[in-house]
């Protein structure tokens, strides 16, 4: 699987590993930054290694996209073997592009994939039991991945421009501290694969927003003006100081080296694809015993 790199092979921190199942080799990105850590089981799909068809394909893992139901099924059956968990221990989010994180546990198991779920307009999701795995969506937003190796708590947040604005990678953490103890020096975290600087045009009133929400200092790092009321803006980054305004230790916290957009053959972009494309899926899980 040949992918554009947005930094050297030097700097990498992903790498691509490959799992046969059904004579299929399913390639899951992994975080260097978490191999230390064997109790965490954590994944980043692609599009390629599934059974749907169409713009859809092949790997499309969300059932809100038009797709077959059982095509989706079989794409999250074939995901779970490569990346090791069970389909039965999925909670899904249900994005909405706010701010919403909700602690869930072995009660929670299921919902969004094999039964109905109560959670609603919720972009993170929190636990500290195992065997719980929590599973988000991305076609450009981007994946926030938070883990505490001293309380046992692993997170995952949905970060679109609304929610990176409003602060929701500092909420995570606030609410891994303050639901369970947890405390930000400890907690490590990587930005998963999304949409990079140079493809994420925005408009004025977006790069406005941002303006009023980061100190000047801060914004001028994140947005480049084009003209004609464009900017560029860097939601890496923005993530990346959400988390350290939040207390993270930068030494803990990974940045993304694949940008979805620049990588549209083999990530689903919907900047991309003009909103034709299925859906990614970031995960983690705490081991059981």
């Amino acid at each position: 699987m040949k992918m554009h790199l947005c930094y050297s092979k030097e700097e990498r921190t992903t790498r691509i590993e490959y799992k046969n199942v059904k004579g299929v080799e399913i390639p899951v990105i992994k975080y260097k930054i978490y191999d230390r850590f064997p109790e965490l089981v954590t994944g980043f799909s692609t599009r390629l290694g599934g059974v749907s068809t169409g713009h859809l394909s092949s790997m499309n893992l969300s059932f809100s996209r038009g797709d077959d139901r059982e095509n989706v099924m079989e794409n999250h059956r074939r995901f779970a073997e490569a990346v090791g968990y069970e389909t039965s221990t999925l909670v899904f989010s249900d994005q909405v592009h706010d701010i919403c994180i909700r602690c869930v546990d072995k009660d929670d198991r299921g919902k969004g994939i094999i039964k109905e779920s109560d959670i609603k307009a919720t972009d993170g999701l929190v636990t500290n039991e195992s065997n719980t795995a929590l599973m988000t969506f991305y076609a450009d937003c981007v994946p926030l991945y938070a883990y505490d190796p001293v309380k046992k708590v692993v997170a995952l947040a949905h970060s679109g421009w609304k929610g990176t604005v409003a602060h929701i990678g500092s909420e995570l953490i606030r609410h891994m501290e303050e639901k369970y103890g947890s405390k930000a020096k400890d907690i490590y975290c990587a930005i998963g694969p999304s949409i990079c600087r140079k493809c994420y045009e925005v408009s004025e009133d977006v790069a406005h927003r941002f303006r009023e929400e980061f100190d000047e200092a801060i914004y001028d790092k994140l947005v480049d003006e084009k003209g004609n009321g464009k900017f560029m803006l860097d939601l890496w980054l923005a993530c990346y100081y959400n988390f350290i305004l939040a207390g993270v230790e930068e030494s803990h916290i990974a940045m993304p080296d694949i940008c979805t957009c620049c990588n549209s053959e083999v990530l689903f972009s919907h900047r991309a694809s003009h909103g034709m494309r299925g859906n990614l899926a970031a995960v983690a899980m705490l081991k059981g015993d």
